[in-house]
């Protein structure tokens, strides 16, 4: 038996924002843009990884939520230290020059941590920690 990751969720607050950092700043293809009364789910993922995949998603979308609810996970969302992902590069520096002159926010340049990483940070258009860690 094999488990894989097939896709995990990052929250939007501008699809169009996201859609354009995920697609023209970080290369991504988009496989699906899904709307649905107003909201819209947008499925991106590296091109040379069909079976991987990240949905970002409205985060108020959740059934049930109360408008208060809604404008704490808003608020929480734009701190930007609620959701992020981890990725991965053969070469973390010149992948963090092509994204940081794509105009992404830089979080934290490239370091290497005590850990025994190489990695940088940046932040998507709605605050998403996307942390980018030099493979081995």
């Amino acid at each position: 038996m094999t488990i894989t990751i097939h896709s995990s969720f990052l929250p939007h607050t501008d699809p169009e924002a996201s859609l354009e950092f995920y697609r023209d700043v970080l290369g991504f293809e988009v496989r699906l843009d899904v709307g649905y009364e107003g909201m819209r789910w947008i499925t991106v993922g590296p091109t040379d990884q069909p079976d991987t995949a990240i949905v970002l998603n409205p985060p108020t979308a959740l059934p049930g939520l109360t408008d208060e609810e809604k404008e704490t996970v808003l608020d929480l969302v734009a701190k930007g230290t609620l959701f992020g992902v981890n990725l991965a590069t053969d070469d973390v520096d010149a992948a963090f020059e092509r994204i940081e002159a794509r105009g992404a926010e830089v979080v934290q340049e490239p370091t290497d941590q005590p850990y025994g990483v190489r990695d940088c940070a940046f932040r998507d258009p709605a605050g998403n920690m996307i942390r980018l860690q030099q493979s081995a």
